[in-house]
């Protein structure tokens, strides 16, 4: 049998707690994990003064892929930079991916949504690249022709990879005619290698009220990093709340694979935290790594305790424990 070797980053506020439920699901799997801690976040900052150690660095260079808990990044101070957009771009993963769908049990403002919002995960205004002067403030950003192209390739190898018949561009370029405008041509132009895949636009803040009015009409979204972080929340929104939320983060050559939603320090500490987000994110790792089979199962196994409804978190009307949700889903995933 493989032995896949995953660093794990616990995090932050909720973050050991949904991932201890985590863990837990995927050491129930039959599979053979080496499970290896790194740090990163606040809790590396305090401790070493990093919130990204060099040591959880190489480690990770060493592993199959990484799961990551939510870390919490201060507005200050300036030399704290977010772990999370460092580890982006320090491994090169490009592709942010995030798939939102009905889970069936769970009260929503719709009930057939079924997208994914594909969102380039290295620059923009992202890149950090800000000054002040004087009394002012400026930022720079940053859209490559490499990045378009890449990530709109991306997007539309994911869409015929997974049956969906529509890719829709969504951009500012009516306002942002430089940056907006190169993203939008450079999609427009790989769109052209896929002839039997619908290609359309959006601009920006339309594409944020048709989603909450008819998310039905969307498949695959391909944006860039700032709308993409937003449209996101947007989308959790009408399918439950961030507690379902997962996404990965994958390049040519590794992945990291996390909850959309943050460390949530109000409740660190209460056992009540859905760690559904970051099990459906581990259930994208295994498909990564070539286990599509049980990374379906476990998928199939928390919409199964979803549908029941005896099992469910604060976030979704109930009053189940992190830990006592992630039995459930064992539990769900014997049976199948």
């Amino acid at each position: 049998m493989k032995k896949y070797k995953i660093a794990v980053i616990h995090g932050d506020g909720i973050g050991p707690e949904v991932m201890e439920a985590t863990l837990y699901v995927l050491n129930n799997l039959g599979l053979n994990f080496e499970f290896i801690p790194v740090e990163a976040g606040l809790n590396a900052w305090k401790k070493y003064k990093n919130p990204l150690p060099e040591e959880t660095i190489d480690i990770i260079r060493k592993t199959d892929a990484c799961l990551k808990g939510p870390t919490q990044t201060p507005p200050g101070p300036e030399t704290f930079k977010s772990p999370t957009v460092t580890l982006r771009k320090l491994f090169d993963l490009y592709a942010n991916i995030r798939p939102f769908k009905s889970r069936p049990g769970v009260p929503s403002i719709h009930k057939n949504v079924n997208m994914i919002i594909v969102r380039e995960n290295t620059e923009e205004l992202y890149s950090g690249i800000e000054y002040s002067i004087g009394e002012n403030s400026i930022a720079i950003r940053v859209i490559t022709k490499k990045a378009c192209e890449r990530i709109a390739r991306f997007a539309f190898n994911l869409a015929k990879k997974e049956g969906y018949k529509k890719v829709t561009i969504v951009h500012k370029a009516n306002v942002l005619k430089v940056t907006d405008g190169l993203f939008r041509s450079i999609c427009f132009e790989v769109a052209k290698e896929y002839p039997d895949i619908i290609t359309e636009e959006m601009i920006v803040d339309s594409a944020a009220m048709k989603i909450v009015m008819n998310p039905s009409d969307f498949n695959v979204i391909v944006t860039t990093n700032l709308y993409g972080d937003i449209l996101s929340d947007v989308a959790a929104g009408i399918t439950g709340g961030l507690g379902l939320a997962p996404s990965a983060n994958i390049g040519d050559k590794y992945a990291i694979f996390e909850a959309v939603h943050g460390s949530a320090p109000d409740i660190a500490g209460k056992g009540i935290a859905n760690p559904s987000a970051l099990i459906l994110s581990s259930a994208m790792m295994l498909k990564y790594l070539g286990e599509e089979k049980i990374g379906k199962m476990i998928e199939n196994a928390i919409d199964s305790v979803l549908s029941e409804g005896k099992y469910l978190t604060k976030d979704l009307g109930g009053n189940t424990k992190t830990m006592e949700f992630a039995k459930a889903v064992v539990e769900k995933l014997n049976k199948l």
